[in-house]
């Protein structure tokens, strides 16, 4: 198939038409602009992928900003909840190295988290018995407390977040990411070996 100008059709438009598709919705947020542009600079190239990962990287950015109001509330990042809550989830103590890997971040912003965390009393440390490198976290009455009492309120916001999309759209957005993250994990897990 190919464009108006002569060239190919690219395999998706902004306007959400993709062939063989049928005409999809409208689509008016600042990817589709950005995508626009793309294509009248370069009518020859596919801009699909740009359209998932601008738009995946979009989501998240507009999540961040909006910085998870209960979280706020109670004074805490997306960050050291997250760590706190792998403390909870996993219900033992964990080790530095360990929270890195639960909570997809660097040793370093461990390090930086762990000590704000023990400061306000969330969680405490203990040195192995033997091996005095190795450090040893777990929440604290307060951390779990906190934790348990934030978490409600912090699923009623994320639900009001995704309200926008109806119950069924949630599911298959929810399983298609589940699917890419599979596949990008156990892609990227290959690559490092």
């Amino acid at each position: 198939m190919t464009a108006t100008n002569g060239g190919p059709m690219p395999a998706s438009d902004a306007t959400g038409d993709r062939p063989g598709a049928g005409p999809g919705p409208a689509r008016g947020d600042t990817v589709s602009a950005v995508v626009r542009q793309w294509q009248a600079v370069h009518p020859e190239l596919d801009t699909g992928p740009m359209e998932i990962i601008g738009r995946i990287n979009r989501c998240a950015a507009l999540l961040q900003q909006a910085e998870d109001a209960p979280l706020r509330r109670a004074g805490l990042s997306r960050a050291e909840f997250d760590l706190l809550g792998a403390l909870r989830r996993t219900g033992h103590e964990l080790t530095p190295g360990e929270l890195a890997r639960e909570t997809f971040s660097s040793g370093a912003a461990v390090t930086k988290r762990l000590k704000q965390l023990t400061e306000r009393g969330l969680v405490e440390r203990r040195g192995d018995t033997r091996d005095r490198r190795v450090a040893h976290v777990r929440l604290t009455d307060a951390g779990r407390g906190l934790v348990d009492g934030i978490l409600p309120d912090q699923l009623a916001y994320e639900t009001a977040v995704l309200s926008v999309l109806p119950p069924g759209d949630q599911g298959e957005l929810a399983g298609l990411l589940a699917e890419l993250l599979g596949r990008l994990e156990g892609r990227m897990g290959a690559l490092r070996a």
